[in-house]
């Protein structure tokens, strides 16, 4: 199944999206610089990883135990 209609799968690869995004802005931040088109949706992820860690953290503790778990 893909990853657009299963709800886990898809909470998921958003996760990872966002944690990609906000690592690589921190590691090259030139990469990101663009704010608009294609790279300002990762730009974007990159604010929100950026701006709700405790929360993107959260969300990804709960997915790796309900990976491990269930």
């Amino acid at each position: 199944m893909s990853a657009l209609f299963n709800f886990y799968s898809f909470l998921t690869v958003v996760l990872l999206v966002i944690c990609t995004c906000t690592y690589i802005k921190i590691q090259f931040p030139a990469i990101l610089n663009d704010r608009t088109g294609f790279r300002g949706f990762f730009w974007k992820a990159a604010r929100i990883g950026e701006r709700l860690s405790p929360w993107v953290a959260f969300g990804c503790l709960a997915m790796g135990i309900s990976t491990i778990f269930f």
